[in-house]
């Protein structure tokens, strides 16, 4: 059982369990309200505050009835006095609007998760190509890119966490351990990948996406998606240089879920057996990643409302090119449960509790 540091965690009235205090910055959207359903449930955590610049003062079991259980109302942010009230905080604000507060919660000594972009880049010059410029820019280098299973021990760490983004996770739980083990160049990646409505966000699903996807299918922001560059970062510290992918994002006419289909150029000969057994060596003893036997490969609903990743892999003798297929739930190993994932490790618990 893991204690955040000096005034963090408390006992409950009714039980000996030590919990710790979290608050959630933007609950009224698609990953604030997953926030709400995981932390309302953790054993470990009371949920003391759940900001909303659309619905102050509205309870959240009237906005979202599955929670009628959790008393608690939306309010307006101060960021003045959010030490008082919590020791871990979930930021779901916009791009460009996190790095606005960050440095006033690190201060009042707040373990921060970040879902936007705006803590996932290594350097402002990373950031402002695809989002513009970044108000904090000395906090990058003090900010851990969320993704556990590659980064566990410096999140375990950190004060601050950029969560990944949702088309990033999918891809570079696929790509890492080949790229790692030099097993596919980094050139001439192709990553093609197809989301969720919800990954869009609950205003555009409101405003009239989802009539628009109905009995549609499409490719999207073909010439420059902002996730791009979040995976070639990621990719290029890999490989050491500067390295460019090619990135096409499709939207799906279901709610929730994102499958990605990469493919890559193998540096020497290789097979399916040998691929597999790479994720296999990689990814064991992690218990959110389920690697597929030869012949199997994953689909959305088998990680829908799970913190699961699925991965399948073979070699196709035929293009000489290795096949990566991922899947995942966008809302939850794509942004919401994988920040509780980080948030156990940040506070030294048991990394699965509340997730599984």
């Amino acid at each position: 059982m893991g204690i955040v540091g000096h005034g963090v965690a408390h006992n409950t009235p009714n039980d000996n369990i030590m919990t710790i205090k979290a608050g959630i910055v933007g609950a009224t959207g698609y990953t604030g309200e997953e926030l709400l359903r995981l932390l309302s449930r953790h054993p470990e955590v009371q949920i003391t505050l759940a900001t909303s610049t659309s619905q102050p003062g509205e309870k959240v079991s009237e906005i979202f009835p599955d929670l009628k259980t959790l008393d608690l109302i939306f309010e307006t942010l101060h960021d003045e006095t959010i030490g008082e009230k919590c020791s871990v905080l979930f930021s779901c604000l916009p791009h460009s609007e996190s790095m606005q507060h960050v440095p006033n919660w690190l201060r009042q000594g707040i373990k921060v998760i970040d879902l936007s972009a705006d803590f996932r880049y290594r350097t402002p010059q990373a950031y402002e190509k695809s989002y513009g410029r970044h108000t904090s820019p000395d906090l990058l280098a003090k900010a851990v890119y969320g993704l556990p299973e590659i980064y566990r021990e410096k999140i375990k760490k950190a004060s601050l966490i950029g969560n990944p983004g949702c088309y990033p996770t999918s891809a570079l739980l696929g790509l890492i351990p080949l790229l790692k083990n030099k097993m596919i160049s980094e050139e001439g990646i192709i990553i093609d990948s197809k989301s969720g409505m919800s990954g869009a966000g609950r205003s555009k699903v409101e405003g009239g996406l989802r009539e628009d996807v109905q009995d549609s299918f499409y490719a999207y922001s073909l010439e420059k998606h902002r996730h791009a560059s979040e995976i070639e970062q990621e990719i290029s510290l890999i490989a050491g240089k500067e390295v460019s992918i090619r990135f096409t994002p499709h939207l799906l006419p279901i709610d929730r879920g994102i499958l990605s289909t990469i493919y890559a150029r193998p540096k020497w000969k290789c097979d399916t057996k040998k691929l597999l057994k790479t994720f296999q060596d990689f990814y064991k003893g992690e218990p959110f990643v389920q690697v597929l036997p030869e012949g199997k490969f994953p689909k959305i609903k088998e990680t829908t409302k799970t913190n699961n990743i699925q991965i399948g892999a073979f070699y196709d003798d035929h293009s000489k090119l290795v096949v990566i297929i991922t899947a995942l739930d966008n809302l939850m190993k794509g942004a919401s449960s994988q920040a509780v994932q980080n948030m156990n490790l940040i506070c030294g618990f048991e990394e699965t509790t509340g997730l599984i």
